[in-house]
Protein backbone atom coordinates (compact mmCIF):
# COMPACT_ATOMS: atom_id res chain seq x y z
CA UNK A 1 0.00 0.00 0.00
CA UNK A 2 1.48 3.16 -1.09
CA UNK A 3 1.30 6.07 0.47
CA UNK A 4 0.12 9.70 -0.52
CA UNK A 5 -1.79 8.04 -2.84
CA UNK A 6 -5.72 8.56 -3.36
CA UNK A 7 -7.57 5.23 -1.63
CA UNK A 8 -11.41 4.91 -1.75
CA UNK A 9 -13.40 2.48 -0.05
CA UNK A 10 -14.04 0.53 -3.02
CA UNK A 11 -10.36 0.64 -4.26
CA UNK A 12 -8.91 0.15 -0.29
CA UNK A 13 -11.38 -2.93 -0.12
CA UNK A 14 -10.28 -4.88 -3.54
CA UNK A 15 -6.19 -4.56 -2.18
CA UNK A 16 -6.89 -5.66 1.44
CA UNK A 17 -9.10 -8.68 0.00
CA UNK A 18 -6.14 -9.32 -2.26
CA UNK A 19 -3.74 -8.97 0.35
CA UNK A 20 -5.39 -11.41 2.85
CA UNK A 21 -6.04 -13.89 0.20
CA UNK A 22 -2.55 -14.24 -0.18
CA UNK A 23 -1.56 -14.47 3.23
CA UNK A 24 -3.84 -17.19 4.28
CA UNK A 25 -7.03 -15.03 5.86
CA UNK A 26 -10.14 -17.70 5.34
CA UNK A 27 -12.51 -15.03 4.91
CA UNK A 28 -10.40 -12.12 3.27
CA UNK A 29 -13.69 -9.88 2.22
CA UNK A 30 -15.53 -10.32 4.99
CA UNK A 31 -12.71 -9.57 7.19
CA UNK A 32 -12.10 -6.35 5.14
CA UNK A 33 -15.31 -4.77 5.32
CA UNK A 34 -15.61 -5.52 9.00
CA UNK A 35 -12.15 -3.64 9.62
CA UNK A 36 -12.92 -0.64 7.52
CA UNK A 37 -16.86 -0.34 8.74
CA UNK A 38 -14.99 -0.24 12.40
CA UNK A 39 -12.53 2.33 11.69
CA UNK A 40 -15.52 4.26 9.75
CA UNK A 41 -17.70 4.11 12.30
CA UNK A 42 -20.40 2.89 9.32
CA UNK A 43 -22.47 -0.29 9.35
CA UNK A 44 -21.22 -2.93 6.21
CA UNK A 45 -23.79 -1.57 3.71
CA UNK A 46 -22.27 1.62 4.29
CA UNK A 47 -19.37 0.86 2.20
CA UNK A 48 -21.38 -0.43 -0.75
CA UNK A 49 -22.82 3.01 -1.46
CA UNK A 50 -19.84 4.82 -0.64
CA UNK A 51 -17.25 2.86 -3.06
CA UNK A 52 -15.80 6.19 -4.73
CA UNK A 53 -15.52 8.07 -1.15
CA UNK A 54 -12.07 8.76 -0.48
CA UNK A 55 -10.45 7.72 2.88
CA UNK A 56 -8.77 10.45 4.86
CA UNK A 57 -5.13 10.06 6.39
CA UNK A 58 -6.11 9.35 10.19
CA UNK A 59 -8.80 6.71 8.39
CA UNK A 60 -6.23 5.33 6.19
CA UNK A 61 -3.73 5.11 9.34
CA UNK A 62 -5.64 2.94 11.48
CA UNK A 63 -7.03 0.70 8.94
CA UNK A 64 -3.77 -0.15 8.09
CA UNK A 65 -2.64 -0.87 11.63
CA UNK A 66 -5.60 -2.94 11.88
CA UNK A 67 -4.53 -4.98 8.77
CA UNK A 68 -1.30 -5.63 10.04
CA UNK A 69 -3.03 -7.05 13.02
CA UNK A 70 -4.77 -9.38 11.26
CA UNK A 71 -2.07 -11.05 8.83
CA UNK A 72 -0.35 -11.68 12.69
CA UNK A 73 -3.50 -13.61 12.80
CA UNK A 74 -5.26 -12.05 15.78
CA UNK A 75 -8.93 -12.13 15.28
CA UNK A 76 -11.46 -9.82 13.97
CA UNK A 77 -13.84 -9.52 16.68
CA UNK A 78 -10.38 -9.01 19.22
CA UNK A 79 -9.61 -6.19 16.77
CA UNK A 80 -13.07 -4.38 16.58
CA UNK A 81 -13.58 -5.65 20.35
CA UNK A 82 -16.99 -7.03 19.40
CA UNK A 83 -19.07 -10.05 18.34
CA UNK A 84 -22.55 -10.54 16.94
CA UNK A 85 -24.24 -13.39 18.93
CA UNK A 86 -28.43 -14.10 18.48
CA UNK A 87 -29.01 -10.59 16.91
CA UNK A 88 -27.30 -9.10 19.90
CA UNK A 89 -23.81 -7.53 20.76
CA UNK A 90 -21.31 -8.64 23.13
CA UNK A 91 -18.03 -7.24 24.48
CA UNK A 92 -15.15 -9.71 23.34
CA UNK A 93 -11.55 -9.64 24.95
CA UNK A 94 -8.31 -12.27 24.84
CA UNK A 95 -9.83 -12.94 28.26
CA UNK A 96 -12.50 -15.68 26.45
CA UNK A 97 -13.60 -17.52 23.37
CA UNK A 98 -15.19 -15.57 20.15
CA UNK A 99 -18.50 -16.85 20.56
CA UNK A 100 -19.51 -18.86 17.46
CA UNK A 101 -22.30 -19.56 15.39
CA UNK A 102 -22.04 -23.02 16.15
CA UNK A 103 -23.28 -22.02 19.79
CA UNK A 104 -26.19 -20.36 18.72
CA UNK A 105 -27.72 -23.90 18.15
CA UNK A 106 -27.35 -24.77 21.69
CA UNK A 107 -29.05 -21.57 22.43
CA UNK A 108 -32.29 -22.32 20.80
CA UNK A 109 -32.78 -25.26 21.72
CA UNK A 110 -32.51 -23.94 25.40
CA UNK A 111 -34.81 -21.24 24.24
CA UNK A 112 -37.51 -23.64 23.17
CA UNK A 113 -37.23 -25.81 25.77
CA UNK A 114 -37.14 -23.33 28.68
CA UNK A 115 -40.28 -21.91 27.06
CA UNK A 116 -42.13 -25.41 27.05
CA UNK A 117 -41.70 -26.05 30.81
CA UNK A 118 -44.63 -25.60 33.05
CA UNK A 119 -45.90 -24.24 29.89
CA UNK A 120 -43.80 -21.06 30.24
CA UNK A 121 -45.85 -19.44 33.33
CA UNK A 122 -42.85 -20.46 35.75
CA UNK A 123 -40.34 -18.44 37.50
CA UNK A 124 -37.34 -20.31 35.75
CA UNK A 125 -33.65 -19.97 37.07
CA UNK A 126 -30.76 -21.54 34.72
CA UNK A 127 -26.83 -22.16 35.06
CA UNK A 128 -24.92 -21.47 32.26
CA UNK A 129 -21.52 -22.81 33.13
CA UNK A 130 -18.35 -21.45 31.75
CA UNK A 131 -19.88 -18.40 30.93
CA UNK A 132 -17.02 -16.44 28.78
CA UNK A 133 -18.53 -13.52 27.72
CA UNK A 134 -22.12 -14.49 28.84
CA UNK A 135 -23.33 -15.00 25.33
CA UNK A 136 -26.03 -17.90 26.02
CA UNK A 137 -27.25 -17.03 29.39
CA UNK A 138 -27.58 -13.06 28.46
CA UNK A 139 -28.99 -13.94 25.14
CA UNK A 140 -31.30 -16.70 26.95
CA UNK A 141 -32.45 -14.04 29.67
CA UNK A 142 -32.72 -11.20 26.82
CA UNK A 143 -35.59 -13.36 24.67
CA UNK A 144 -37.16 -15.15 28.40
CA UNK A 145 -38.07 -11.64 30.01
CA UNK A 146 -38.64 -13.39 33.89
CA UNK A 147 -35.90 -15.91 33.80
CA UNK A 148 -33.24 -15.75 36.09
CA UNK A 149 -29.62 -17.40 35.80
CA UNK A 150 -26.73 -18.25 37.19
CA UNK A 151 -22.93 -17.92 35.14
CA UNK A 152 -19.79 -19.29 36.44
CA UNK A 153 -16.77 -19.02 35.17
CA UNK A 154 -13.46 -20.26 36.38
CA UNK A 155 -11.78 -16.48 34.86
CA UNK A 156 -11.88 -13.92 36.98
CA UNK A 157 -11.70 -12.05 33.39
CA UNK A 158 -14.26 -13.55 31.91
CA UNK A 159 -16.65 -12.46 34.52
CA UNK A 160 -15.53 -9.10 34.41
CA UNK A 161 -16.04 -9.35 31.10
CA UNK A 162 -19.68 -10.91 31.07
CA UNK A 163 -20.67 -8.28 33.87
CA UNK A 164 -19.87 -5.51 31.54
CA UNK A 165 -22.01 -7.45 28.70
CA UNK A 166 -24.48 -7.81 31.14
CA UNK A 167 -24.87 -3.88 32.27
CA UNK A 168 -24.82 -2.88 28.26
CA UNK A 169 -27.81 -5.70 27.78
CA UNK A 170 -29.52 -4.09 31.09
CA UNK A 171 -29.35 -7.25 32.49
CA UNK A 172 -27.52 -7.28 35.39
CA UNK A 173 -30.47 -7.77 37.49
CA UNK A 174 -31.39 -11.02 36.80
CA UNK A 175 -27.96 -12.89 36.63
CA UNK A 176 -25.78 -13.56 39.00
CA UNK A 177 -21.72 -14.27 38.34
CA UNK A 178 -19.84 -16.36 40.23
CA UNK A 179 -16.09 -17.22 40.08
CA UNK A 180 -14.89 -20.90 40.32
CA UNK A 181 -14.85 -24.75 39.29
CA UNK A 182 -17.39 -25.67 37.20
CA UNK A 183 -20.22 -26.44 38.90
CA UNK A 184 -19.00 -25.84 42.84
CA UNK A 185 -20.23 -22.12 42.94
CA UNK A 186 -23.64 -23.23 42.61
CA UNK A 187 -23.60 -26.36 44.96
CA UNK A 188 -27.11 -26.85 47.05
CA UNK A 189 -28.59 -24.42 44.49
CA UNK A 190 -31.94 -25.83 41.87
CA UNK A 191 -32.31 -25.22 38.33
CA UNK A 192 -34.61 -25.95 35.17
CA UNK A 193 -31.83 -26.31 32.99
CA UNK A 194 -27.81 -26.27 33.28
CA UNK A 195 -26.28 -25.60 29.90
CA UNK A 196 -22.70 -25.51 28.99
CA UNK A 197 -20.22 -25.21 26.34
CA UNK A 198 -17.34 -26.44 27.72
CA UNK A 199 -13.60 -26.87 26.63
CA UNK A 200 -13.81 -29.85 24.04
CA UNK A 201 -10.60 -29.91 21.85
CA UNK A 202 -8.53 -32.84 22.53
CA UNK A 203 -5.31 -31.61 24.57
CA UNK A 204 -3.31 -33.08 21.09
CA UNK A 205 -5.60 -31.49 18.87
CA UNK A 206 -4.45 -27.87 20.35
CA UNK A 207 -1.80 -27.59 17.57
CA UNK A 208 -3.57 -28.43 14.42
CA UNK A 209 -6.38 -25.49 15.83
CA UNK A 210 -5.66 -22.20 13.16
CA UNK A 211 -3.46 -19.77 14.40
CA UNK A 212 -6.00 -16.90 15.22
CA UNK A 213 -7.60 -19.71 18.29
CA UNK A 214 -4.40 -21.48 19.36
CA UNK A 215 -2.35 -18.05 19.18
CA UNK A 216 -4.55 -16.27 20.28
CA UNK A 217 -7.65 -17.62 22.59
CA UNK A 218 -7.36 -18.83 25.92
CA UNK A 219 -6.15 -22.58 25.75
CA UNK A 220 -8.22 -22.99 29.35
CA UNK A 221 -11.43 -22.07 27.62
CA UNK A 222 -10.50 -25.02 24.67
CA UNK A 223 -8.93 -27.77 25.95
CA UNK A 224 -10.85 -30.74 27.14
CA UNK A 225 -8.18 -33.24 27.82
CA UNK A 226 -6.66 -36.05 26.34
CA UNK A 227 -10.03 -37.20 24.32
CA UNK A 228 -11.50 -33.83 24.82
CA UNK A 229 -14.40 -35.20 27.44
CA UNK A 230 -13.03 -33.99 30.83
CA UNK A 231 -15.17 -31.37 31.32
CA UNK A 232 -18.13 -33.67 30.15
CA UNK A 233 -17.82 -36.38 32.47
CA UNK A 234 -17.66 -34.04 35.74
CA UNK A 235 -20.84 -32.23 34.21
CA UNK A 236 -22.55 -35.62 33.43
CA UNK A 237 -22.01 -36.54 37.04
CA UNK A 238 -22.58 -33.91 38.94
CA UNK A 239 -24.76 -31.66 36.73
CA UNK A 240 -28.08 -33.89 37.24
CA UNK A 241 -28.56 -33.72 41.14
CA UNK A 242 -29.06 -29.75 40.88
CA UNK A 243 -31.62 -30.25 38.26
CA UNK A 244 -35.28 -29.70 39.48
CA UNK A 245 -37.45 -32.57 38.06
CA UNK A 246 -38.50 -32.50 34.48
CA UNK A 247 -35.46 -29.90 33.70
CA UNK A 248 -32.45 -31.07 31.38
CA UNK A 249 -29.07 -30.46 30.84
CA UNK A 250 -27.51 -28.93 27.25
CA UNK A 251 -24.03 -29.16 26.43
CA UNK A 252 -22.43 -28.05 23.03
CA UNK A 253 -20.14 -30.93 21.95
CA UNK A 254 -17.46 -31.37 19.36
CA UNK A 255 -17.12 -33.50 16.17
CA UNK A 256 -17.96 -37.40 17.40
CA UNK A 257 -18.60 -36.15 21.02
CA UNK A 258 -22.49 -36.28 20.94
CA UNK A 259 -23.29 -40.14 20.89
CA UNK A 260 -20.47 -40.62 23.54
CA UNK A 261 -21.89 -37.61 26.04
CA UNK A 262 -25.27 -38.77 25.56
CA UNK A 263 -24.21 -42.54 26.56
CA UNK A 264 -22.32 -40.14 29.51
CA UNK A 265 -25.52 -38.98 30.41
CA UNK A 266 -27.72 -41.54 30.72
CA UNK A 267 -25.62 -43.87 32.99
CA UNK A 268 -27.04 -41.51 35.92
CA UNK A 269 -30.12 -42.77 37.51
CA UNK A 270 -31.71 -39.36 37.26
CA UNK A 271 -31.63 -38.70 33.64
CA UNK A 272 -34.40 -40.30 31.94
CA UNK A 273 -33.74 -39.45 27.98
CA UNK A 274 -31.29 -37.77 25.54
CA UNK A 275 -31.54 -36.04 22.67
CA UNK A 276 -29.30 -35.05 20.03
CA UNK A 277 -29.40 -32.29 17.72
CA UNK A 278 -27.54 -30.98 14.69
CA UNK A 279 -26.30 -27.69 13.28
CA UNK A 280 -26.52 -26.33 10.18
CA UNK A 281 -23.41 -28.30 8.72
CA UNK A 282 -25.70 -32.02 9.83
CA UNK A 283 -22.98 -31.98 12.76
CA UNK A 284 -24.37 -33.43 15.81
CA UNK A 285 -23.40 -30.30 17.95
CA UNK A 286 -25.63 -30.57 21.23
CA UNK A 287 -26.84 -32.77 23.60
CA UNK A 288 -29.63 -32.57 25.76
CA UNK A 289 -30.68 -34.63 28.73
CA UNK A 290 -33.45 -34.66 30.65
CA UNK A 291 -34.15 -35.40 34.33
CA UNK A 292 -37.39 -37.79 35.74
CA UNK A 293 -40.22 -36.60 37.16
CA UNK A 294 -42.85 -33.20 36.51
CA UNK A 295 -42.07 -29.87 37.21
CA UNK A 296 -45.76 -29.59 37.89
Amino acid sequence: MMSGEIWTIGRILKWTEQYFGRKGIESPRLDAEVLLSHVLGKQRIYLYVHFEEPLEKGELAAYKELIQKRVQRIPVAYLVGHREFMGLRFRVSPATLVPRPDTEILVQAALERLKKLTGGTAHLRFADIGTGTGAICLSLLHFLPGTEASAVDISSGAIALAEENAEALGLSGRVAFLEGDLLEPVRGQRFHAILSNPPYIPDGDILRLPPEVKENEPRAALAGGEDGMDFYRRLCEEAPELLEKGGFMAFEVGVHQANPVAEMARKHPLIAGTEILKDLAGIERVVIAWRGGSTE
